[in-house]
């Protein structure tokens, strides 16, 4: 089947979506003025025999550029393709001009990520008194091409740390002798869990109480506590004085039997002292804890879910994690 140019045809890609409003609600907002399209050739095989081609396709985007795959992608999706293969997009050219049409996608209809974990860097200091990683090579470029044909190399990194740096998640096992470690917790402990935002800034108190949780549905849930916290990261302030859960307020969310507690703080528990109180009280629960978390100002208070998935260590109760929101709902 071939697409000519007599049969070329206008269609919007939302290239770029960006959260912009936050609070109860969660706006996703595009470009008003839409000046940028793309023209193209494209062939797209398919797994079982036979090709389709389309030449001259126009195609309205936003920002300056897209990739070949995002226009495949778009191609396959669009045309409702089956065992589509190989694809090829040639004489791709960014014109700019009106669009013909406003965005089909003016509001969330898939999934959208958002990170809420910092980054891991040589010579980052998590816990005052704990030691920064060090992030090197084991193997470098150069080194690695006396093992692989001329123009073929690799780069191997080597890790040296404390399991407790950037954001990362804490199992029973951190605590209890006996607890389970990150081998022993299964999947549907870290992945996609029902999440609510409960929002107590460090402006107004440093303390996080029973009281501050009350009036919220959060059994069964990720409870994430935002206190603004993490805009002092990597900074001395972050250290010291830093917002935290009362007991009283982990006694209540085990009452509650949440499934998983996190906060943008640099512990959950006060760190004046020598005791850990919420630690023990919700990981002696099975209550995962997610401590140093980040970017928690860009979630609706519900309406996601909360991923924090650690690798399969034995022996071990604190990782790091790639903590993640995904929205579902439309708006």
């Amino acid at each position: 089947m071939n697409f000519s140019r007599k049969t070329s045809f206008y269609a919007s890609i939302p290239h770029f979506r960006q959260a912009q409003k936050l609070g109860d609600h969660y706006n996703i907002t595009t470009q008003k003025k839409m000046e940028k399209s793309v023209k193209f050739d494209f062939e797209i095989y398919f797994t079982n025999g036979g090709s389709i081609k389309g030449e001259d396709f126009r195609l309205d985007i936003l920002g300056d550029n897209i990739s070949d795959k995002e226009l495949a992608d778009y191609i396959v999706a669009d045309l409702r393709l089956l065992m589509a293969g190989e694809t090829k997009i040639r004489n791709k050219e960014i014109l700019t001009e009106l669009h013909k049409r406003k965005p089909v996608n003016a509001k969330i209809e898939n999934d959208l990520l958002i990170d809420l974990s910092h980054t891991i860097e040589h010579g980052l200091i998590t816990y005052k008194g704990l030691p920064a990683p060090i992030v090197c090579d084991y193997l470098s470029r150069e080194n690695s091409k006396q093992f692989y044909a001329e123009g073929t190399e690799f780069q191997i990194g080597k890790i040296e740390m404390v399991t407790n740096t950037g954001t990362y998640i804490d199992c029973p096992f951190h605590r209890f002798e006996n607890g389970k470690d990150l081998s022993e917790v299964g999947l549907e402990c870290f992945t996609d869990l029902d999440a609510i935002v409960i929002r107590v800034p460090f402006s107004e108190t440093l303390e996080i109480t029973e009281e501050h949780l009350k009036n919220y549905e959060i059994r069964n849930r990720a409870v994430l506590i935002h206190t603004g916290w993490d805009s002092h990261w990597n900074t001395e302030n972050y250290y010291e004085n830093h917002p935290y859960l009362t007991e009283g307020a982990a006694k209540y969310l085990k009452d509650c039997s949440v499934k998983l507690v996190g906060i943008d703080s640099h512990n959950i528990d006060s760190t004046l002292g020598k005791t850990r109180p919420v630690h023990t009280t919700l990981l002696g629960a099975e209550i995962l804890i997610v401590e140093h978390l980040c970017n928690l100002y860009l979630l609706p208070e519900d309406g996601f879910t909360f991923s924090a998935i650690p690798p399969k260590f034995k022996g071990v109760g604190t990782f790091p994690v790639r903590a993640m929101a995904k929205l579902t709902k439309n708006i």
